[in-house]
């Protein structure tokens, strides 16, 4: 297949739970992430602070979620796993060329993400007009700034 884009790299990990505080407990006193921003959104149900670990166009960044709302969907903590995220260098012709392929988007379309970034997300399930999803797993493509992008490209 000729593919008119690039997975990159991991940019994301989310993770869920009823009570973000113990996952920070683990993922920042513990682990170390340094916690770098918070995001709450009444619309997608959350309350974020978003972490990372590492430096420059290698960052990743580790999501640590509530729902602000437990009985409203989305139910970010219901899977702990919510969500990986991979940096796209074309996000726009992926997107086309996935679903020309027979890829399900979930709701929402292209839009600007907690951290900034264009994002979309293929939903954890196929369905009968487009056959390929996750798999049980919410992929979240972002579209990688081009310092990431010539980051990636020298490695290769």
């Amino acid at each position: 297949m000729n593919r008119p884009f690039k997975v990159l790299g991991i940019q994301q990990v989310a993770i869920g739970s009823l009570d973000k505080q113990r996952l920070k407990t683990l993922w920042v006193d513990r682990l170390g992430l340094e916690v770098t921003g918070t995001f709450r959104s009444e619309r997608e149900n959350v309350d974020e602070d978003i972490c990372a670990m590492g430096t420059g166009p290698f960052k990743v960044e580790v999501d640590l979620m509530q729902p602000l709302d437990p009985e409203k969907k989305p139910a970010v903590h219901a899977t702990p796993l919510n969500h990986i995220g991979l940096w796209i260098d074309d996000l726009p012709k992926a997107v086309e060329w996935l679903v020309a392929n027979g890829v399900r988007l979930a709701p929402g379309g292209i839009r600007k993400g907690a951290a900034g970034f264009d994002i979309c997300f293929l939903h954890p399930k196929g369905s009968d007009e487009f056959p390929i999803g996750g798999e049980g797993v919410l992929i979240e493509l972002v579209q990688a700034p081009p310092e990431v992008v010539e980051a990636f490209a020298k490695m290769g």
